[in-house]
C-alpha cells in the first residue's frame, strides 16, 4: 500500500489533509517536520504532506527554511478547511469545561469563543496530542480544541462545533515527493521556486519586472534570512503557470539575469479550491 507521512499525532489537521487529498494512501504520523521529510527520503513513505501557511495565522515556522534543503520536490497542493471543535470526555457538557488544551496556534484562532465561555487556554504540544491527553485524563472540566477526526480517534465528544473566529480559516499544504514531476497534469499549473538577487541597485524590483511585463501572476512572494546573516536574504515565490509556457519561460529568463541563485521547488496542478478561495477575498 502506498503511504504518505505527516507531522503530528493521528487526528492532526495534517492527517485530515492526507485523508481528503490522498484518500488511497496510508497516513503515517511523524514527530517533527524533519522526521516527516526523512520518512519520504528514506523510502518509508511515498509522499509527504507539509503545511506551509494558514489564512488566519500566516506561514508555518521553519518550513521555508526546510523545503529548499530537503532534496524533495513539490508535486501537489491541498487547501484544507480548518474547522476547530471543542472536544470533551463522555458525559461532559460545554458548561463543565473550565480549560481547553491545544496548540498555541489554534488557541489564538478561538479567542472569541474561549472568552465568551470563560474557558482558560492551555498550551499543548499539538492539536491531536492535546485530544489524546484529554481522553487519558478523563476530566470533564478539561477540553481539547481539535478536529472531529481527533475526536473519533480518541473517543471524545464534540461539545461545540466550528468555533474558530474566522469562518474562512484554511491551511495550505504542499505534497512532496522524492522526484520532480513537470508533467502538465492540469490547465491550471503552479510553479514554486526560491531565489537570491544579485548585489546591485534595485535588483529585486528588476527581477520582478519580468513577471509583470510577461503577464505572469505571482500569488506569493516571501523573504527570509539565511545562514544567520542580516544581509543574506532568500525569496520564496509561487506563480501561476508552467515553466514551458512562453510567458513563464521569458519571465524566468529575466529573473535569472538579476539573481545569483534560482531553484525550482516544484511544478504542480493548482488545487481545485484555490480559485474558489480567491473569489472570497
Amino acid at each position: 500500500m502506498t503511504r504518505i507521512s505527516f507531522q503530528g499525532e493521528p487526528g492532526a489537521y495534517s492527517h485530515q489533509a492526507c485523508r481528503e487529498a490522498m484518500p488511497d494512501y496510508e497516513a503515517v504520523p511523524c514527530p517533527t517536520f524533519e522526521d516527516t521529510m526523512d520518512a519520504l527520503r528514506s523510502g518509508r513513505t511515498d509522499l509527504a504532506m507539509i503545511p506551509v501557511e494558514n489564512s488566519t495565522y500566516g506561514r508555518v515556522a521553519d518550513i521555508h527554511h526546510l523545503l529548499p534543503e530537503s532534496g524533495l520536490h513539490i508535486v501537489g497542493e491541498a487547501f484544507v478547511r480548518v474547522h476547530i471543535n471543542l472536544l470533551g470526555v463522555a458525559g461532559a457538557r460545554l458548561e463543565d469545561v473550565r480549560s481547553a488544551m491545544s496548540h498555541t496556534v489554534l488557541l489564538g484562532q478561538c479567542r472569541d469563543f474561549l472568552g465568551k465561555h470563560k474557558i482558560r487556554p492551555v498550551t499543548g504540544a499539538d492539536t491531536a496530542g492535546s485530544a489524546k491527553h484529554v481522553a487519558e485524563a478523563g476530566d470533564p472540566s478539561l477540553g481539547a480544541l481539535a478536529s472531529e477526526l481527533a475526536g473519533e480517534i480518541y473517543g471524545l465528544n464534540v461539545l461545540a462545533r466550528h468555533i474558530e473566529d474566522y469562518q474562512n480559516n484554511t491551511t495550505r499544504f504542499l505534497i512532496m515527493a522524492r522526484e520532480p514531476d513537470f508533467t502538465r497534469r492540469s490547465d491550471d499549473m503552479m510553479t514554486s521556486f526560491v531565489f537570491r538577487v544579485r548585489n546591485i541597485p534595485a535588483a529585486l524590483y528588476k527581477a520582478m519586472g519580468g513577471f509583470a511585463t510577461n503577464g505572469v501572476n505571482m500569488t506569493k512572494l516571501e523573504s527570509y534570512m539565511v545562514g544567520g546573516s542580516f544581509s543574506a536574504t532568500q525569496f520564496y515565490a509561487d506563480i501561476e503557470g508552467h515553466p514551458d509556457d512562453p510567458n513563464v519561460r521569458l519571465a524566468l529568463e529575466e529573473l535569472d539575469y538579476f539573481t545569483s541563485h534560482v531553484k525550482i521547488l516544484g511544478v504542480y496542478p493548482a488545487d481545485r479550491n484555490r480559485r474558489a478561495l480567491a473569489a472570497l477575498d
